[in-house]
């Protein structure tokens, strides 16, 4: 679809009829590639146990009946996970699949890790729950050394299960702490869908028709598809001009990742960081990173995201890859913020859970002992690189982008006017899915590749065999069209990505 020519591409879409020919045409073609020549998915020392369970029509028809509406899953035949183990997952036929989502940017250390798995039934079989009116060790332990990774005087830590909840928390404690109600966010932000940070939350797919009140979204600097390209001073400006003339000139705070997950892997302009802090501090405002999907490790050169931009939050939030997949999250702010929960009784019945703290205080020092950091770094750099070559020789990918294991790719129909790829991203994940590969989607318009797979995700340490390999795979699938070449190269640079580990020192910021 990305060779077509504009008057090709214009009777495909001239009618709903010429629309459906074509893609019943598309679906045919694609039936008929040669699944003999796709790479062959690396030894694994692994098999999971027969499943006896429901089938997977049963299950959908469950899930229909007994659970919201609103719940949607991938692809027009659901995929059935019964397994996983570390950087793959099985279906209930015993097949298994290459997980580069992750969970979307949540299984960290890998699936069913052994670690963390006995850090949790160790717990469990001593005691699951009790309160944290009493003492444990767990969530003080934990505590203790997440704030090891902080920078700063950032080291009073809140606990909570997930990351809207850190969000909400961390909104009100900005607006207790500077006595101000405005808050700013970013155009196409995701930061969760409770009542503050579905306000905070700047894209109409993810809003619900309620009063959101008090939130004022900036310009989001966009390298790609942003006014001023990679120019973060000219971003900066309207933040200020926000400040100017929608405030009193004093705001409680800043929130945004420094890389938009939902939002579609968009790494903010450089400088925009910088310059925004500055701004928002001399507001009397608080700046509050939203560590959710990029933090723990995910964006390699860095443990945090926000350390690439040289700023200091008052505010870190973060979840899912804190727990590997455990319902865990987290506020960590400084202690004379943290002061202002004391003005009323602040409790959380499971932020603290002793189960939950012991995951994730397992899932710290697994990052540590295995160096998943240097791997994310490495390994995400040698896959954007093969991704970003592709770029060069296909029309339909407009963008390679994001650091570390934490990668975008958008599929664009024109480069020239960026026009999204919506139905072509589709095809290409149900045929990704079908040969093996799991990725997620994002983006406003749903046509970014989100390549989030759990920090175990290891490349092979011969660049000359992965590239044969690569070439190998391209040459076999010469004689079909170039955008099902795509998608061949494509999977194979996953597979690629997910060979032989090769842990070396590599230029990453560290925090003991």
């Amino acid at each position: 679809m990305a060779m077509l020519t504009a008057a090709m591409r214009k009777a495909v879409y001239s009618s709903p009829a010429a629309r459906t020919r074509f893609t019943s045409s598309y679906a045919a073609a694609m039936s008929k590639l040669d699944v003999m020549s796709t790479p062959k998915m690396p030894d694994f020392d692994y098999s999971p146990p027969p499943y006896t369970g429901p089938t997977a029509a049963e299950i959908l028809k469950k899930r229909k009946e007994f659970l919201s509406p609103s719940m949607f899953t991938f692809y027009d035949r659901p995929l059935h996970v019964v397994d996983g183990k570390m950087q793959y997952l099985f279906d209930e036929n015993g097949r298994r699949y290459l997980d580069a989502f992750g969970g979307i940017a949540t299984v960290s250390c890998g699936h069913c890790h052994p670690v963390v798995v006995d850090a949790i039934v160790k717990q469990t079989q001593r005691i699951q729950h009790s309160t944290i009116l009493y003492l444990n060790s767990a969530i003080a332990d934990f505590a203790e050394a997440l704030a090891s990774k902080m920078p700063g005087d950032l080291k009073v830590v809140f606990f909570t299960n997930s990351g809207t909840e850190a969000n909400e928390l961390a909104l009100m404690m900005a607006k207790l702490y500077t006595g101000c109600q405005d808050i700013i966010s970013l155009r196409n932000a995701y930061h969760g869908n409770a009542a503050g940070t579905m306000g905070a939350t700047a894209q109409c797919n993810w809003k619900f028709n309620v009063v959101q009140t008090g939130v004022h979204h900036a310009m989001n600097p966009d390298p790609y598809r942003g006014l001023f390209g990679a120019d973060g001073e000219k971003y900066a400006k309207d933040v200020q001009d926000l400040i100017d003339f929608g405030t009193s000139g004093h705001v409680a705070g800043f929130i945004c990742e420094a890389i938009q997950g939902v939002g579609g892997i968009i790494e903010l302009a450089p400088g925009y960081l910088s310059s925004v802090h500055s701004i928002v501090k001399k507001a009397g405002g608080l700046f509050i990173a939203d560590e959710v999907q990029a933090g723990f490790a995910r964006t390699g050169s860095h443990f945090w995201a926000f350390e690439s931009h040289g700023v200091v939050p008052d505010i870190v939030t973060m979840a899912k890859g804190i727990g590997n997949g455990i319902p865990l999250g987290a506020v960590v702010t400084t202690p004379e913020i943290a002061n202002v929960l004391t003005r009323r009784s602040y409790f959380n019945t499971f932020g603290g859970n002793p189960v939950a703290t012991s995951a994730g205080h397992a899932v710290l020092n697994v990052i540590a002992k295995e160096k998943l950091q240097e791997n994310a770094h490495l390994v995400g750099t040698y896959l954007k690189e093969r991704l970003t070559a592709l770029k060069d020789k296909y029309e339909l990918i407009g963008d390679v982008r994001g650091r570390g294991l934490l990668l975008g790719v958008e599929l664009v129909t024109d480069r020239q006017k960026k026009t999204p790829a919506k139905a072509e991203i589709m095809h290409v994940m149900t045929q990704m899915k079908e040969m093996g590969v799991l990725v997620g989607k994002g983006g406003f318009y749903g046509n970014v590749f989100r390549i989030t797979p759990p920090l175990c995700f290891t490349k092979e340490d011969s660049d000359e065999d992965g590239d044969s390999t690569a070439t190998t795979v391209s040459s076999s699938f010469s004689r079909h069209d170039k955008t099902f070449n795509f998608y061949k190269k494509f999977f194979g640079r996953l597979i690629l990505a997910g060979k032989t580990p090769d842990i070396t020192r590599s230029p990453v910021t560290t925090r003991n």
